[in-house]
């Protein structure tokens, strides 16, 4: 069998490019293994002595490295556990390096942070910019991962941070780095030196622009715990979300801004995303659960008369093939002529609203700017619409209604059939997309 060494691609032949990421002078051959007979594997193979479960200790997760920071520690489920593998994925530009950086400064202990996108002059200056302190951070080059593996056993840190792992080489592999085969060979490497010797390390890994980590996602399903950065880099937000986590929850979200000194934690996320709204037409409040907290977000609608034969429907924020679902469903259900309309939806503050509970705030959005018209007064909106113009229930209604009341605001327009708990609140419900 012949393997590229860049994109992992087989053939039964060799050629001189690789047919598959068109790259030349990839394509090696992979010796196959002698394999023997059933009979002769059995004779030969030695068993192994299981052990029974009631005799194994329960691993005390309790026992974690704090970042120091209460957003961070959130998300991965109360810190770093000791010995896991953590990886750390977003896109260029994002801010990765600053958070890892945030992270290193803040650990006690030993630190070693390897970087191999940044020189040691650089990373002091991240260091000083962000007033972290680095007596207990030492620097190491990006060496080959067997150097690497074997000086983090030497040295035995609480703590190793590898910027990033598209960078890393091997001096056994003869394969470019950043390849899906030398990215699969160094994290197992490293996984394995995790378990056998406690120390915790955590993995920066670039996206790439079809929105997999280091190619065809080769590292999910080796690490622990897997945190993805989101955000839009025009805007000061950021989100950090567990995508996978074998020592707590992945329902946990934390809310960053980026500010000269890194990135800061957000106490009140719905506070600053509805801090400069104004009562126009087309401007409401949706209030969407991600993780385990409820945001508070403005959500604005423009509609006006398509001057092109086909109208436009762009949305920032949200999913545009839903928000066509919702033009056609107040089209069809409600009476609003917006066939010869555009429509333009945009979520404040970089949010991006997946949750179906959006669907009615994002209907009175529009309403509200087709008809020129503007809430009397601040009014949070939850419901899921359905095709028949049916308004359904989500669930959550009551933490929704808190959020809403802790922020002093007054309205709020539930689907009918939610029980929602007493409330200091004026509570309207509607069963259909007409009564809206």
């Amino acid at each position: 069998m012949f393997i590229c060494t860049h994109c992992d691609a087989q053939s039964s032949k060799w050629s001189g490019k690789c047919l598959t990421c068109d790259k030349w002078g990839t394509i090696v051959e992979e010796q196959a293994e002698r394999r023997l007979k059933p009979a002769a594997t059995g004779a030969k193979a030695k068993a192994a002595q299981s052990t029974p479960l009631r005799d194994v200790m329960k691993q005390n997760e309790t026992d974690r490295l704090s970042t120091l920071d209460a957003e961070v520690d959130r998300v991965l489920g109360g810190g770093i556990v000791k010995g896991s593998l953590v990886l750390l994925s977003g896109e260029p530009g994002i801010g990765k390096s600053t958070l890892v950086a945030a992270i290193a400064g803040s650990i006690k202990g030993n630190v070693l942070y390897i970087s191999g996108e940044e020189s040691p002059t650089q990373l002091a200056a991240r260091f000083e910019r962000l007033k972290k302190n680095t007596d207990s951070v030492r620097f190491l080059e990006p060496y080959p991962v067997e150097t690497l593996v074997a000086t983090m056993e030497k040295e035995a840190p609480v703590l190793a941070v590898i910027d990033s792992v598209q960078t890393l080489t091997s001096s056994e592999l003869d394969s470019t780095a950043g390849t899906p085969t030398l990215v699969r060979y160094a994290t197992s490497l490293l996984l394995d030196l995790a378990k056998r010797t406690n120390v915790s390390i955590l993995l920066v890994g670039q996206v790439t622009k079809d929105g997999s980590i280091a190619g065809p996602k080769t590292l999910e399903h080796l690490v622990d715990v897997v945190v993805n950065l989101e955000g839009d880099p025009v805007h000061s937000y950021r989100m950090l979300r567990a995508a996978k986590n074998r020592f707590g929850a992945t329902d946990e979200i934390g809310v960053f801004e980026m500010t000269e000194g890194g990135l800061v934690a957000v106490a009140n996320p719905s506070e600053r995303f509805l801090a400069e709204r104004s009562a126009t037409p087309g401007s409401v409040i949706a209030a969407t659960i991600e993780g385990s907290r409820v945001f508070l977000v403005e959500v604005q609608a423009l509609v006006e008369t398509a001057f092109y034969g086909t109208p436009v429907r762009r949305a920032s924020g949200f999913d545009p093939n839903r928000l066509q679902m919702l033009v056609a469903i107040l089209s069809k259900r409600a009476g609003l002529k917006l066939g010869d309309k555009d429509v333009f939806v945009n979520v404040v503050g970089g949010m991006s609203l997946a949750e179906p509970a959006a669907d009615l705030a994002i209907c009175a959005a529009i309403t509200g700017a087709f008809k020129n018209r503007a809430d009397e007064s601040a009014t949070v909106y939850m419901g899921e619409v359905g095709l028949g113009g049916e308004v359904r229930s989500v669930p959550l209604v009551d933490r929704r209604l808190m959020e809403t009341s802790r922020l002093g605001l007054s309205n709020a327009v539930i689907p009918s059939k939610s029980k929602a708990k007493k409330v200091e609140l004026v509570v309207k419900q509607v069963g259909n997309i007409s009564e809206l």
